[in-house]
């Protein structure tokens, strides 16, 4: 604190409630990479924030609870961003040290808990999609009001089921609600199997239809991609970053979840390989580390990675530090896109890897080969694509037959 504020140190260490702890906060804010800049604006907010207590007859560490805590929150973070952020941090380090306790598991918590361990540990499925089916049925288990009733699943029927999947069609898309529906059958199948639901519930629900093929793969002309590639700002280290981020997904069609889990031990120097790790089909593909992207990455490895002890390559330019999620990947993309105004109509990343499907496609390269880089376990996933080389299908297409003389009489007659 006497770094922070030199002068001022004791206004702050001196404040009722949050005094005696500012000392360890600042020193925790400050191992997760938060500049002192943003430190003072912390201190600020306890200010701020202990008049507010006040106000609810609270004036020391011991009678501050989780719940009053929240209350002080503004009900729009943007109205007091730094408050907003205070009290969200305050919590986490007070539960840290032991002064909050670690809050137990609802009910619907268990309930979830013992569902997420039947995902993993007897169907086997990754941790993105058990999260993908734990947060459906979390919504399904609050649709319900379990935790008003715990035994409304015992009496559930297919009319609740029904309201359920209505409510969900309203804001999601037929492909979207596909897949709730299909994370919704197999929990109640699960429950049905231990005797917690009517046997049967996941034969009454209907499955939207989507028929496969019937959108085309969202592509962006090879000429806009290396135009949005060029115009990224590589002067500061979130431009490096970027760069080199959709750079790799531009050469080598990667997904985001693949950009971001990859490592330093991936990228083989010296070899001049890179190892591409597939989480759809738990492979790693080994492929050449281009004069390009090794240049990108080293050029955001030596001027704006972190010094941190991750070994992913890509972390988080903003605090706290840390390593990125994909959806950072995607943001980066959206960002990217309106600075460069370029015609892209998409809001997803993953249209450079579609692009750079059909880019393969139209230089000669076999379908096999763009199976096998782009990860697909079957040779239908990549077909797909040819739909797009309108170009090759000129060339397939059978001339029409010519109408003969006696079809135009007949035409003519009739």
């Amino acid at each position: 604190m006497n770094e922070i504020y030199p002068r001022f140190h004791q206004r702050y260490s001196s404040l009722p409630i949050f005094g005696s702890i500012l000392e360890g906060y600042a020193c925790w804010l400050i191992g997760k990479g938060y500049p002192k800049l943003r430190v003072r604006c912390h201190f600020q907010a306890a200010r701020r924030l202990v008049f507010q207590l006040k106000d609810k007859e609270i004036h020391s560490l011991e009678e501050l609870t989780r719940e009053n805590l929240r209350a002080c929150a503004p009900a729009c973070s943007q109205d007091d961003a730094d408050l907003a952020v205070f009290i969200r941090l305050i919590e986490q380090y007070l539960e840290a040290k032991g002064i909050f306790q670690v809050q137990p598991l609802t009910e619907i918590g268990n309930r979830l808990a013992a569902y997420r361990t039947y995902l993993e540990e007897v169907r086997g499925l990754a941790p993105s999609t058990v999260t993908q089916h734990t947060d459906t049925i979390a919504g399904f288990l609050e649709h319900l009001g379990y935790k008003r009733n715990y035994a409304c699943l015992n009496a559930l029927t297919g009319v609740d089921i029904e309201s359920f999947v209505s409510r969900l069609g309203k804001r999601l898309s037929r492909a979207s609600l596909q897949h709730s529906v299909a994370h919704l059958r197999a929990f109640l199948r699960f429950l049905g199997s231990r005797d917690e639901a009517p046997p049967g519930l996941d034969l009454q629900i209907d499955t939207p239809r989507v028929y496969r093929g019937e959108r085309l793969p969202r592509t962006l002309s090879w000429n806009t991609v290396n135009n949005l590639l060029h115009s990224i700002d590589r002067s500061t280290i979130k431009g490096r970053r970027d760069y080199a981020m959709l750079l790799l997904m531009a050469t080598y069609g990667l997904r985001s979840c693949e950009v971001v889990s990859l490592t330093l031990d991936d990228i083989q120097w010296r070899a001049g390989l890179i190892r591409i790790p597939q989480h759809k089909s738990a492979n790693h593909l080994i492929l050449p580390l281009t004069d390009e992207v090794g240049t990108g990455l080293v050029d955001y490895l030596q001027r704006g990675r972190p010094a941190l002890p991750c070994r992913e390559v890509f972390l988080r330019c903003r605090t706290p530090d840390g390593v990125l999620k994909p959806t950072a990947v995607t943001e980066a993309f959206q960002a990217w896109s309106r600075k460069s105004g370029l015609p892209i109509p998409f809001q997803g990343a993953h249209c450079i890897r579609h692009s750079y499907a059909v880019h393969l496609l139209r230089q000669g390269t076999p379908l096999k080969t763009i199976g096998d880089i782009l990860g697909h376990r079957s040779a239908e996933s990549t077909c797909v694509y040819l739909r797009l080389a309108i170009e090759d299908l000129r060339g397939v297409a059978l001339p029409l037959p010519k109408e003969s003389t006696a079809d135009k009489q007949q035409e003519g007659v009739i």
